[in-house]
């Protein structure tokens, strides 16, 4: 079962290097070949090639059912293509979409897998999209929770991999209004997995963000009213 779970992770993994399933059979006969040349025992021979073989049809399997438009739209860094592929979603399963795919008993996150690839316009366009509030007739849409959820440490993993996405996630907890009144415009900022964590103990979240030095981050209106907040 571990095997069978290790494959699957192995498989996902190649979904995000957008690698043609046709070219595993000639992989596979191109292995077998340099086996041959190393002995001449048929037996030996014939049971690499069945375990490969065996390999190879379970990571195209699960190539193909991880393949998904929104894993597609990643591999082309994309902003246009990603918002077109997110647009093919239900409103209540969009961050289902930009979050997970999952095949058998694993899983990799499409945000997660554009972050470490470096296809940060797609980062751009899944992170706006979660962080943008929706409605219907029955409730309203905000992926701030599915975001935090799946990934507690995005703070962490932006800092340290793609700190110039930070000001993209730290505008999406901000909503403005769009009307003002005597001057003043309502603005609500969405702190909660900023300040504690899914234990109810305190986020790292500053930790993570101080150890970055960036002084502009710091500065972001979500940051300073944050440290107002647990240190005011």
């Amino acid at each position: 079962v571990k095997m069978a779970d290790d494959i699957s992770a192995l498989g996902l993994r190649h979904v995000g290097y957008a690698i043609p399933t046709e070219l595993f059979g000639p992989f596979v006969s191109a292995c077998v070949l340099v086996l041959q040349g190393i002995t001449s025992d048929p037996v030996a021979v014939e049971a690499f090639r069945w375990s490969l073989g065996l390999i190879a049809k379970s990571l195209v399997r699960t190539i193909q059912e991880g393949s998904t438009i929104v894993m597609k739209a990643i591999n082309q860094n994309s902003q246009l293509q990603m918002k077109k592929a997110i647009a093919c979603a239900p409103r209540g399963e969009r961050a289902t979409w930009m979050l997970t795919i999952q095949v058998g008993t694993q899983s990799i996150s499409p945000l997660a897998w554009s972050i470490e690839s470096g296809n940060f316009e797609s980062a751009i366009a899944i992170i706006k999209d979660l962080l943008s509030i929706r409605a219907d007739r029955d409730r309203y849409y905000y992926g701030a929770d599915e975001l935090f959820t799946r990934h507690p440490d995005i703070i962490k993993t932006l800092t340290n991999e793609a700190p110039t996405l930070m000001p993209v996630l730290l505008d999406g907890l901000i909503w403005r209004s769009r009307t003002t009144q005597f001057g003043m415009r309502r603005v609500n900022y969405y702190l909660k997995h900023l300040l504690v964590d899914s234990k109810g103990n305190f986020s790292k979240s500053l930790a993570w963000i101080g150890k970055a030095e960036d002084p502009n981050m710091v500065c972001h209106p979500v940051i300073a009213l944050l440290a107002d907040v647990l240190w005011g």
